[in-house]
């Protein structure tokens, strides 16, 4: 999992803060590698090799990485055939497997590892329990509980960073797979005139609508579903799109349909050796490759819609 210089001891715990009050039971699963290669490139594909078959949060170690699964998903059968058939060859991967008792995950992860998130000077995210920080543009409070995306993880920092750059005014913007819905909350301080947020997550969807309420930007309207929801809310000059390679692949020809002529798409959510295929779908669609930001090899890229098709 890639770090983040000053934003934070991991990136993807933020993905998911179970509650106690749901009585949830988990297993915890240190895993070590014996490699040549960087540890953390290690890390990056086992983490999205794990999330496969249920694995839900992770957090990177100096020995490799802690992953988190409810006890009901857990199947060793599974985890051993993903180990087996990891894509990286000459990579020995051990691991041990220990229940955790139930806490109050939430605080757990309030006291150790969010921290403020700044973005230049222009943008701190920070969660309501953090001191204000007079002095930054947009300052936007986000409780994360079970949702992904706080800016401590690279694609959701490099998203902010292509938007921070874009004038909203009076445009209309989705966030698809809004997860917290940081992406949507900042469109909307920023001029957006409509923000529509999508997540096919239900605990994403209702930590969307509490941090939409924490940050006064109620007219965000969030929906619960995956792309088909998206023609439901018409055209938009801006898409943000945070997902993943496969769930992207597939559905970038759902997103062009909402595209206003002369729109932009942004993804991310992928490394930049998945660029090529991306850009291939995207131009298999109609729409033109312009840009990519990079970094710790996640990407960002930015595509757009012709004005005339």
């Amino acid at each position: 999992m890639p770090k983040q210089e000053n934003f934070g001891e991991f990136d993807y715990l933020c993905s998911i803060i179970i509650q106690t009050e749901q009585d949830m039971n988990y297993y915890e699963v240190k895993f070590n590698y014996e490699s040549a290669i960087e540890p953390s490139v290690v890390s990056d594909i086992l983490a999205a090799e794990l999330g496969e078959i249920g694995f839900e949060s992770f957090t990177e170690t100096d020995e490799g990485l802690q992953a988190y699964i409810q006890d009901k998903l857990y199947s060793e059968t599974a985890l051993k055939e993903k180990l087996n058939d990891f894509p990286i060859p000459e990579v020995h991967i051990h691991y041990t497997c220990t229940p955790i008792e139930s806490k109050d995950w939430n605080e757990e992860w309030e006291k150790n590892y969010f921290k403020p998130i700044r973005i230049g000077q222009e943008c701190i995210i920070r969660a309501s329990f953090h001191p204000e920080e007079p002095g930054y543009t947009y300052n936007i409070i986000i409780d994360p509980k079970m949702a992904f995306g706080t800016g401590n993880h690279a694609t959701t920092f490099l998203m902010i960073q292509e938007m921070l750059q874009l004038d909203l005014q009076r445009k209309e913007l989705l966030d698809m797979g809004c997860g917290t819905a940081v992406l949507a909350i900042l469109a909307k301080l920023r001029g957006a005139e409509r923000v529509v947020a999508i997540d096919i997550d239900e605990w994403a969807y209702n930590n969307a609508l509490e941090n939409i309420r924490l940050n006064h930007t109620e007219d965000i309207q969030v929906a619960l579903g995956g792309a088909e929801q998206i023609t439901r809310f018409g055209q938009f000059d801006f898409v943000f799109a945070n997902i993943n390679r496969n769930i992207l692949l597939n559905d970038i020809c759902q997103y062009v349909h909402c595209m206003k002529p002369g729109a932009s798409l942004f993804m991310s959510g992928f490394y930049q050796e998945d660029i090529p295929v991306i850009q291939a779908e995207c131009e298999k669609n109609g729409l033109r490759f312009d840009s990519f930001r990079e970094k710790d090899n996640w990407i960002a890229v930015k595509v757009s819609k012709p004005e005339q098709i």
